[in-house]
């Protein structure tokens, strides 16, 4: 479960506070808002399963974002 307010790790090394879980207003479907907390703090929005997917790429394999703390 995405909990707002809290933070998460990319895989890839970026940091980002999630700031909403919401819906999309035609398809219903579930997005999770989050920025940077690092410069320049840009805020992205991301489907929420995606969110929490698993990824195997460039040597990687695991959770996309992971809870920091």
């Amino acid at each position: 479960m995405i909990l707002e307010g809290k933070k998460y790790r990319h895989f890839k090394g970026g940091e980002y506070k999630v700031l909403a879980v919401a819906k999309h207003s035609e398809t219903q479907e579930d997005l999770v808002v989050y920025k940077s907390i690092k410069p320049p703090y840009q805020t992205w929005v991301r489907p929420l399963s995606m969110f929490e997917e698993e990824v195997d790429r460039d040597d990687y394999q695991g959770p996309r974002f992971v809870k920091m703390y």
